[in-house]
């Protein structure tokens, strides 16, 4: 059994890492946060939440900071790419918070990380270790010690793995291989609001839904910001091209589509793209001493914008367990599992059949999608959406009244 001087390790300082790093720091714990690169940051554009988030950013202490550098946005829309048709309107206004009791938000992705890490550095647990990327683990029985890319060692009671798709502590429990890509890309870009030209929506979260691609659209930092991300199918997934050969492969793919999305395109900064994947749910993420959380874990397309709240959700979750365990940690990591698999597997899987069956479908089926939204009301969009915004209880302790 661990006592709670005894140091946790988490591999990897993004918002998953960050995130269950403070929160079990202010469960007592000790932590040491290991990352790859030479300062802690994260890719610098927008992101959104939804409210379930913010019940964990409560638990964090960091919710009110977290409103203060976000927007709220007017609506969620989905608009068709070819004539600009509404397909479906959530809205995120009085009705939404009177539904789901906390906002629908917007935030520069870098701004969130800050206020994860600043919470981190607030509390004299926190240990931030810059350049010391992790090779390799090994479980020891009553300690768990990771190796470096430099040849150095680091021990710690456990191990939370929270570095990502390509995860290196995933890679060594599970030995599965590549992740699942999926034939698709994305830009993003960030642009000053005064020099955005298109005629679009600016204070709304926009997607507008093509045959093989679609673009993403909000307001970041107070409205000055506007954040772009453009997303198609392409052969050319997986191969690196230049600036030149992306404008190209861009102007092909939305050579059809509405004026405001080809005004749109012709804003990006195409000098690093993404392609993009996921990976197939799994039930146990866990061995040992040692756990895996966020993207590492549960990795998921883009399609309802949870991965980072699903990471956050696991962060308190996984720091609730562990203070319950008494210093059991492979109990705390096997409940922490079963209160997260379901959850995460269902986003998994709904971001999947939303991506197939609704933002890329094009011809009859198109037609077919549109129709079959088109008379859903504001509660229809809200009953669709509780199940997931309604947010996370967590399990409730031993002995607890039910």
């Amino acid at each position: 059994m661990a006592a709670k001087n005894d140091t946790i390790l988490v591999v990897g300082g993004g918002l998953g890492g960050a995130a269950a790093a403070l929160a079990l720091a202010r469960k007592g714990h000790r932590v040491r946060v290991l990352e790859e690169a030479a300062e802690f940051g994260v890719i610098g554009y927008g992101i959104q939440l939804g409210p379930n988030v913010f019940s964990m950013f409560d638990k964090l202490g960091v919710s009110e900071a977290v409103l203060a550098e976000s927007i709220v946005p007017d609506a969620i829309l989905m608009i068709d790419a070819t004539d600009a048709g509404l397909i479906a309107r959530i809205p995120t206004g009085a009705s939404f918070r009177q539904r789901f009791k906390r906002p629908y938000i917007v935030i520069h992705r870098v701004d969130l990380h800050r206020i994860l890490l600043d919470a981190c550095k607030a509390l004299p647990n926190v240990d931030l270790v810059p350049l010391a990327g992790v090779v390799s683990y090994e479980d020891i029985g009553d300690r768990v010690r990771v190796t470096t890319q430099d040849g150095r060692a680091f021990d710690g009671a456990a191990l939370i793995g929270a570095d990502g798709l390509r995860s290196s502590v995933r890679t060594q429990m599970l030995s599965e291989g590549e992740p699942r890509m999926i034939g698709y890309v994305a830009h993003r870009t960030i642009v000053p609001m005064a020099e955005l030209r298109a005629d679009v929506h600016r204070h709304e979260v926009v997607l507008w839904s093509g045959d093989g691609f679609h673009i993403v659209h909000y307001p970041l930092r107070g409205g000055a910001l506007f954040n772009i991300v453009a997303v198609f199918r392409t052969s050319t997934y997986a191969e690196k091209g230049d600036t030149e050969a992306y404008r190209a492969e861009l102007n092909h793919t939305y050579r059809d589509s509405h004026p405001s999305m080809r005004a749109l395109i012709a804003m990006m900064d195409l000098g690093r793209r993404w392609p993009i994947s996921d990976r197939d749910p799994i039930r146990r993420w866990s061995r040992g001493h040692v756990t895996l959380l966020g993207d590492a874990a549960h990795p998921t397309l883009q399609s309802l914008a949870q991965g980072a709240c699903m990471a956050i959700e696991d962060a308190v979750c996984l720091a609730e367990m562990v203070d319950r365990s008494g210093g059991d940690f492979s109990a705390a990591f096997r409940a922490y599992e079963d209160a997260r698999y379901l959850r995460t597997a269902r986003v998994q899987y709904e971001s999947r059949y939303l991506w197939d069956n609704m933002y890329h479908l094009g011809g009859l089926e198109r037609e077919v999608m549109r129709r079959s939204w088109e008379d859903r009301t504001e509660q229809d969009m809200f009953q669709c959406l509780g199940w997931l915004y309604d947010g996370m209880a967590l399990p409730e302790k031993r002995g607890a009244a039910a």
